[in-house]
C-alpha cells in the first residue's frame, strides 16, 4: 500500500484544529490554555496551533526539565516560545522527583519516567488552577493507540487537538506550519533519560507502525490481507497486542453499573447541552 494514503490536506487540517481549539475551550467556559512544552515536535505543533487559534497571550507554555534533560530539548522549547510569542514559565522538577525516589531506591527507568511525566502534569494542572487555563494535550494518535504514554501523566488533558493524527501526519503538519527544521527532523524522544528515543523503546519505527495502524483501523483490513501487503506477521501481532492491551489508557475509568442512570453509560448529556454562562 502506498504511504501517500497517510498524507492529508494540511491547510484544511490546520483550519479544523484551530476551530476545534477555539470551540472546545469556549464550551468549557475558558478563554486560555496551558500546555507542557517539551522541545519535541508534538508539543511544538500544539503550541503553534493554540497560538494561532487563541492569540499568543492566551497560551501558557510550561517548560519542565529534569536535571538529566537534554539541553537541546530545553533550547528547542525556548525557541518555540520565541517564535510563537506565547507566554511561558520554566519549572525544574528534579527536586520533587528526587524526593519521591529517596524512599524507592530500587526503581528502574520505567518507574522514574512515569513519575517524571506525572510530576510535570501535577505542575501543569496546578498552573491551570492558579490562572484558570484549560490544559491542552499533546499526545498523537500513534502514541494513544500503542499506549506509549503515561496515564495521568503526558496523556492527561481536557482537550487534545492532535490525538487523531498519526506521528507521520504530525511531521507533515509541522512542515506545513513551518516549524523549525531542527525540531521537525530530530529523533523523537520523551527525553526521560540520556539517549532515550521513542523508536528504540517501541522496537520499531513510526513510519512502519503508522502504515500498519492505518490498514488495521482506517481500512479495517484483516490480518491475512495486511500480511499480503508485505507486513511481517510477527510485527502485526506485536502491534495488535499493544493496541488491545492498552485500551484502558484510552478510556475514562469504567464504572460498575448499579443504578438506572450511570455516568458515562446511561447519563451522557453533551457538555454543550446547556450554554455555560
Amino acid at each position: 500500500m502506498n504511504r501517500q494514503c497517510l498524507h492529508l490536506n494540511y491547510a484544511l487540517v490546520e483550519d479544523m484544529l484551530q476551530a476545534f481549539i477555539r470551540n472546545e475551550i469556549s464550551k468549557f467556559g475558558f478563554r486560555s490554555v496551558a500546555l507542557g512544552l517539551s522541545g519535541g515536535i508534538d508539543s511544538a505543533v500544539v503550541c503553534k496551533l493554540a497560538a494561532r487559534a487563541l492569540g499568543p497571550d492566551n497560551v501558557l507554555a510550561v517548560v519542565m526539565p529534569y536535571r538529566t534533560s537534554s539541553p537541546e530539548s530545553i533550547r528547542h522549547a525556548r525557541m518555540m516560545v520565541e517564535k510563537t510569542g506565547v507566554r511561558s514559565e520554566e519549572v525544574e522538577i528534579s527536586g520533587v522527583v528526587d524526593a519521591f525516589f529517596r524512599t524507592v531506591p530500587d526503581a528502574g527507568r520505567l518507574r522514574m519516567g512515569n513519575v517524571m511525566a506525572r510530576t510535570r502534569m501535577l505542575y501543569l494542572y496546578d498552573v491551570s488552577a492558579r490562572d484558570g487555563h484549560l490544559v491542552v494535550g499533546t499526545s498523537n494518535k500513534t502514541e494513544l493507540l500503542l499506549g506509549y504514554g503515561t496515564l495521568f501523566g503526558d496523556m492527561a488533558s481536557a482537550v487534545n487537538p492532535i490525538g487523531d493524527l498519526y506521528k507521520t501526519q504530525i511531521w507533515g503538519l509541522a512542515r506545513h506550519l513551518r516549524l523549525p527544521v531542527e525540531i521537525v527532523e530530530k529523533t523523537p524522544s520523551a527525553d526521560l533519560w540520556d539517549g532515550q528515543s521513542d523508536e528504540a523503546d517501541l522496537g520499531f519505527g513510526y513510519e512502519e507502525a503508522d502504515m500498519l495502524l492505518y490498514m488495521m483501523l482506517e481500512k479495517r483490513m484483516s490480518r491475512d490481507a495486511i500480511v499480503e501487503e508485505g507486513i511481517d506477521e510477527a510485527f502485526y501481532d506485536k502491534v495488535r497486542k499493544m493496541v488491545v492491551r492498552n485500551q484502558y489508557k484510552r478510556m475514562m475509568p469504567v464504572i460498575a453499573k448499579v443504578s438506572a442512570r450511570t455516568p458515562g453509560i446511561d447519563f451522557r448529556y453533551a457538555r454543550d447541552w446547556q450554554e455555560i454562562k
